[in-house]
């Protein structure tokens, strides 16, 4: 294993706000680190633009920050690097093809982005060149007209012509991130969509769970690693960058998530026998720690997370996370780091891009293993 050496320089000009996921912070015994102590230099050519052949060729870096080491590992060893019972938790949410080609009457083109389904054909959304358009204002679309209803911030509220579901899986385009430089394929509406995804809504992939294939998964049950599912529908804002210079100051807007009673029993059940739960994704660590009370009790619902997780904040559910590398300056850079510890992550990052492991939704993956164990309720 790799030791930590010495700290990487937090002022490095990296590739910085391409994205970010969305959160807002409420604690004030958090942290009020500036973001641009989690930027890094990234090249480009390791941003990964499409995936690899097969699903759990990915390459993994695993990373335990007490003390701070890490290790180079392939995906396909996940099973050997957990234990017999302890558990992976997924999201499940299936990502709908969310871009859609649509015109003014005048015959300027714009595209549409679904944020969110609403109730029956009614959906929020961002639309590009958004300065010339207005409420009532009739659109056109390959499946109908698109009326615009009102606007909610950022986004529009329309009408479409056709239930949003089933409006956007005939209509739409795989809503890849901008970081990847290509027109959407045919291949990519299997690829950036998990094995297991069966809840549509999501507006972007929960990128973790594209390592998994039935391989993979069967040989994670094999060893006696249990497995089970929450919901957290990602919204076009986990593109949007860290626009504040202060983390404090950032406003970002929720994602709804749902967690079933049989996934809290799990839990419990998991924690009793001794076993360490293993987030698989960030929406996964947010979703649960968001359904925990504050005496850290896991209750199951659904609801709208705003959890912003940084340097301070205290794990509740989640004894470790599997992820996928993320954007220079970003909220799951934080994330992690609240995990890990800031100088270690970006440390184990500047070894990632020594050893050029692929960065981002098509990219690579880190299994971390916090510093300080979760605040338990027993």
């Amino acid at each position: 294993m790799a030791e930590l050496v010495d700290a990487v320089d937090s002022k490095s000009t990296g590739l910085a706000h391409l994205g970010s996921t969305p959160s807002e912070a409420t604690n004030p015994c958090l942290d009020q680190t500036l973001s641009a102590e989690f930027d890094f230099p990234l090249p480009r050519d390791l941003i990964a633009q499409a995936p690899l052949p097969q699903r759990s060729d990915s390459r993994l870096l695993l990373l335990e920050a007490a003390p701070a080491r890490w290790q180079d590992r392939l995906m396909r060893e996940l099973p050997q690097l957990l234990a017999p019972g302890d558990l992976l938790v997924f999201n499940d949410t299936r990502v709908l093809p969310a871009r859609v080609r649509i015109h003014k009457r005048t015959g300027g083109r714009l595209e549409l982005l679904l944020e969110r389904a609403l109730q029956g054909s009614r959906a929020l959304v961002q639309l590009r060149d958004s300065k010339s358009v207005r409420i009532g204002m009739a659109l056109r679309s390959d499946g109908g007209e698109v009326r615009v209803l009102a606007r909610q911030g950022q986004f529009w509220e329309v009408q479409l012509p056709a239930d949003t579901v089933e409006f956007f899986e005939r209509y739409g385009d795989v809503p890849l991130p901008p970081y990847i430089e290509r027109p959407a394929e045919a291949s990519d509406r299997e690829r950036y969509q998990s094995v297991f995804a069966r809840t549509p809504g999501a507006v972007a992939a929960p990128t973790a769970s594209l390592h998994f294939d039935q391989g993979l998964l069967a040989a994670l049950a094999a060893r006696g690693i249990a497995q089970e599912w929450i919901t957290l529908h990602v919204g076009a804002g986990t593109f949007q960058p860290l626009r504040t210079r202060s983390p404090e100051a950032h406003v970002m807007h929720a994602e709804r998530y749902e967690v079933g009673p049989a996934t809290v029993q799990a839990i419990e059940r998991t924690h009793r026998a001794g076993g360490r739960v293993v987030a698989v994704g960030t929406t996964v660590l947010r979703a649960l720690e968001s359904a925990a009370t504050a005496c850290g009790t896991l209750e199951p619902g659904s609801g709208e997370t705003r959890l912003f997780v940084r340097p301070g904040y205290r794990f509740r559910v989640i004894d470790a996370l599997l992820t996928n590398f993320h954007l220079p300056q970003s909220t799951l850079l934080m994330l992690v780091a609240a995990l890990a510890g800031r100088e270690t992550v970006l440390a184990a990052y500047a070894h990632a891009v020594r050893q050029r492991y692929r960065f981002f939704s098509y990219g690579d993956a880190m299994l971390v293993w916090p510093r300080t164990p979760r605040d338990s309720a027993e």
